[in-house]
C-alpha cells in the first residue's frame, strides 16, 4: 500500500531522532521543489512538537495525504482513543474562519471516508503559531459521530488541550497497524472528481469500491474495452450507460477522457454535455485549481490560459455540434464523443426550430442525436459514442428521451455496433418499446457493467434516490418503509417554517460542506419568501464560492432550480415545495403560474417534465435536507393554504420528521 504521509515514526522514536533526521525524510518524500517557507514550516512544527510530545506515547504523521481532497494535514497524532488533526499556520496570528473549516474538513474526510476512523474520536486542533491567546473548547459536535468541534490554540496550550481531549473521551488505544491499513473510500462532489480526475487520479483512488456498490472502474474498464475492440477491428459502437441519480455516469465519462486527453493519440476523446450550468461550473473550478496548483509550485499562470486547456476537455454539445456543421464532410478531431445526460439531446422539431431561428439553416431533418451520431459516422475507419443515461432526467420542452437515439440508429446506421445497458428496458428511461425494434438487428450486445444501480452521491445512505422515486409514484408503504432503513444516517426533515429550515441546515452542515436552496422553476409563488425563481442567479458564484460571498449558496439569498443543480450536488440541501407540483386526492396535480393564476397543466409531456424537476431537486443532497412546504395565505388566492396543505400531509404519512 502507498505510503500516505512523508514521515512517520512513533512519538518515542520521532523524540530520539534529530531534526535533521526527520527533516531529511519528509524532503526526500516530497515530489515537488522544496521552497524555503515550507522548509521553516516543517522546522518550527518539529520543535514545536519535540517539546510538547515529551513523555507521551502513540504514533506521529508528517504531511498525511487526504487523497480526495488533494491536500495533506500537517500533522495526524495517534495519542490513546483519540486521532489528533494537527493545521498550523506558521507566522500567523489569527483564528480564521477559512482556517477553522479547513482544518475541520480534514478531520471529517477522515471520519467519512477513511474506513479504521470511522468509529474514533477524532479532533482538529487549529495552531496559529504567533497567536497570543486562546480559549479552547473541548466538545463534541451534535451529529453523534465522535468528531470534536475544531479546537483553537496556542502553541503554549497545545500540550494542555491534548490532555483536555484525552480526559474527555476515553477508550482503547488505537491500533497504529490497523489503523494505517484501513482503506480510504472517498465519495467526491463531481466538482471534486473532476479536479482529481484532471489531475491524474484514477477513478477507483476517488470512488467507493464496497461490496454494495458496483466498483465505477469495473463499468470504465468495459468502457474502455469497446473502445478498443472498436479501434482495433474498424467498428463504429455506441454504448448506452444508464444509472441511478448520482450513481456516478458523469464519473464515468470523465474518467474515460481524462485517460484519452492527448490530441495526438488516435484514441482522443472528448467529455459532451448540454447542461451550460454543469460545464461552466466544471471549467471554472478546474481552472482555479490549475491556477492554485501552479501557484503553489512557484509557477505562475493566468486562469485565461487555464480555462482554454480545460475547454478542450469539456465542451457544450451544442458548440461541437455547431462545429460539425461548419463542414458538414470533415470528421471531428475526436474519435469518442461521451454525451452526458445523452437523454437531454433534442428531439427533431426543437433542433429543426433552432437551427431555422439561431442558425438560418431552414429544412433541418435531423435530431440532435441523428446528426451527433453522424458526425462520428463521418471517420473512414473507427468511432465510438458513448451516451450516459439518466432515467427520469427530462427537465424541459424537447428533450428527446433515450428513444431518439434507438430510432436514430434503426433509421440511419445499420451498421453501428450497440452496447447496450441490461437496464435501459425499465420505465423510466421510456425506451422500452423501441428496443424491441432494434433486438432483430446484428450487432447489439447486453452488458451489465452499463448499468450503476447504487447512488454515490449520498455517502451515508443509498437509496435516497429509491425513496424520491416511491415518493413521486405514490408508492406509500414502499417510501414508508425505505425511509425507516436510511432515516437515521440520512436526516430528512420537513417544516412550514424558512427561518428553522436555515437554522438547521446552519446546524447541520460542518466545515465548508455546501448547503442551499433548490426550489423548482416553476415555483413563482415564493415571492412573499423572498424567493425569485426568475432573479438571475450565477451558478458558478453559487456553487464554487465561499462562506463570505453573498452570490454563493452558503448566504442562503440565491436560489438554484432544476436547471442549476442538475447533474451537480449539494451536502445539504433546502427543498422549497411550491403549488406547482401539489398532492390532491391521491394523485399529483400539476399547475402552472401565468399572469395572476395557476393554470392546469394538461400535457402528458409537461407534466413529466414538472415530476422530474423535483426528482432533480429531491436528489440533490449528499447527507441530508430540509424540505419547506409554505403555509400559504387565506388572503392570498395565489397561495390558498390548500394548494400546501395535503402536500405537507403526504409527508409527513410517509413519516418525515417536523421541526
Amino acid at each position: 500500500m502507498a505510503q500516505r504521509e512523508y514521515y512517520s515514526d512513533t512519538i518515542e522514536a520521532f523524540l530520539n531522532a534529530s531534526s535533521d533526521e526527520i527533516l531529511g525524510k519528509l524532503t526526500a518524500n516530497n515530489a515537488f521543489d522544496l521552497d524555503r517557507t515550507q522548509r521553516d514550516a516543517w522546522v518550527q512544527e518539529i520543535s514545536i512538537l519535540k517539546s510538547v510530545l515529551l513523555n507521551r506515547k502513540g504514533s506521529i504523521y508528517f504531511e498525511y495525504s487526504i487523497p480526495r481532497m488533494g491536500r495533506r494535514i500537517d500533522v495526524v497524532l495517534l495519542i490513546g482513543p483519540i486521532i489528533f488533526v494537527l493545521e498550523f499556520k506558521v507566522g500567523e496570528k489569527e483564528f480564521t474562519a477559512s482556517a477553522k473549516d479547513q482544518v475541520w474538513d480534514y478531520a471529517l474526510d477522515l471520519k467519512n471516508f477513511h474506513e479504521s476512523s470511522h468509529d474514533l474520536y477524532v479532533a482538529p486542533v487549529l495552531i496559529p503559531t504567533n497567536a497570543k491567546s486562546a480559549s479552547p473548547v473541548i466538545a463534541l459536535t451534535s451529529h453523534h459521530d465522535k468528531l470534536f468541534l475544531p479546537i483553537e490554540t496556542t502553541i503554549q496550550l497545545l500540550g494542555k488541550v491534548l490532555d483536555d481531549v484525552l480526559i474527555f473521551a476515553e477508550g482503547q488505544e488505537i491500533d497504529k497497524v490497523k489503523w494505517e491499513a484501513g482503506r480510504y473510500c472517498p465519495t467526491p462532489t463531481i466538482i471534486e472528481a473532476a479536479m482529481a480526475l484532471y489531475n491524474g487520479h484514477s477513478v477507483n483512488e476517488i470512488s467507493r469500491s464496497d461490496a454494495s456498490a458496483v466498483n465505477l472502474s469495473q463499468t470504465s474498464d468495459a468502457i474502455s474495452e469497446i473502445i478498443r475492440y472498436s479501434k482495433s477491428h474498424s467498428h463504429k459502437s455506441i454504448c448506452f450507460l444508464t444509472g441511478v441519480p448520482g450513481a456516478g455516469k458523469t464519473l464515468v465519462g470523465l474518467n474515460i477522457a481524462t485517460k484519452h486527453i492527448d490530441k495526438n493519440n488516435d484514441l482522443y476523446s472528448v467529455f459532451l454535455s448540454g447542461n451550460g450550468p454543469l460545464v461552466e461550473i466544471l471549467r471554472e473550478a478546474l481552472a482555479r485549481d490549475k491556477v492554485r496548483n501552479e501557484k503553489e509550485q512557484g509557477r505562475k499562470l493566468k486562469k485565461a490560459e487555464a480555462l482554454s486547456d480545460v475547454k478542450v476537455f469539456i465542451q457544450n454539445v451544442h458548440h461541437f455540434r455547431d462545429d460539425c456543421l461548419v463542414d458538414e464532410t470533415k470528421p471531428p478531431i475526436e474519435h469518442v464523443a461521451l454525451f452526458d445526460e445523452a437523454q437531454r439531446a433534442w428531439n427533431i422539431e426543437q433542433t429543426a426550430n433552432f437551427m431555422f431561428r439561431k442558425k438560418q439553416t431552414p429544412g433541418f431533418n435531423k435530431s440532435e442525436p441523428e446528426f451527433l451520431i453522424s458526425c462520428l459516422d463521418r471517420h473512414p475507419d473507427w468511432a465510438v459514442v458513448v451516451c450516459l443515461v439518466g432515467g427520469g432526467q427530462e427537465i424541459n420542452t424537447g428533450e428527446a428521451g433515450i428513444s431518439e437515439w434507438v430510432e436514430s440508429l434503426v433509421r440511419s446506421f445499420p451498421n453501428w455496433h450497440v452496447f447496450i445497458s441490461a437496464r435501459l428496458t425499465d420505465s423510466e428511461y421510456g425506451a422500452g418499446k423501441i428496443l424491441e425494434v432494434i433486438k432483430s438487428r446484428p450487432h447489439v450486445s447486453y452488458k451489465n457493467e452499463l448499468h450503476l444501480a447504487v447512488s454515490m452521491r449520498s455517502f451515508r445512505a443509498e437509496n435516497v434516490s429509491l425513496l424520491v422515486k416511491q415518493l413521486l409514484d405514490l408508492e406509500l408503504a414502499g417510501a414508508q418503509k425505505t425511509l425507516l432503513e436510511i432515516n437515521e444516517k440520512f436526516p430528512i426533515v420537513i417544516t412550514r417554517d424558512f427561518s428553522k429550515a436555515k437554522q438547521w441546515l446552519k446546524e447541520h452542515a460542518r466545515g465548508s460542506e455546501r448547503y442551499g436552496i433548490v426550489v423548482s422553476s416553476q415555483g413563482q409563488r415564493l415571492k412573499p419568501h423572498a424567493i425569485d425563481v426568475k432573479s438571475p442567479m450565477d451558478p458558478v458564484h453559487w456553487f464554487l464560492d465561499g462562506k463570505q460571498d453573498v452570490r454563493s449558496s452558503y448566504y442562503l439569498e440565491d436560489v438554484a432550480t432544476e436547471f442549476h443543480v442538475q447533474g451537480l450536488e449539494l451536502d445539504w440541501a433546502c427543498v422549497t415545495w411550491d403549488a406547482d407540483f401539489r398532492y390532491d386526492a391521491k394523485e399529483w396535480k400539476h399547475w402552472s403560474f401565468c399572469g395572476d393564476r395557476w393554470n392546469h397543466i394538461k400535457k402528458l409531456e409537461r407534466q413529466n417534465y414538472l415530476k422530474n424537476a423535483y426528482r432533480v431537486l429531491l436528489t440533490r443532497a449528499r447527507q441530508g435536507m430540509v424540505i419547506v412546504i409554505p403555509m400559504g395565505d387565506a388572503v392570498d388566492p395565489t397561495r390558498n393554504p390548500l394548494f400546501y396543505d395535503p402536500t405537507f400531509e403526504y409527508l409527513k404519512n410517509i413519516g418525515f420528521r417536523m421541526v
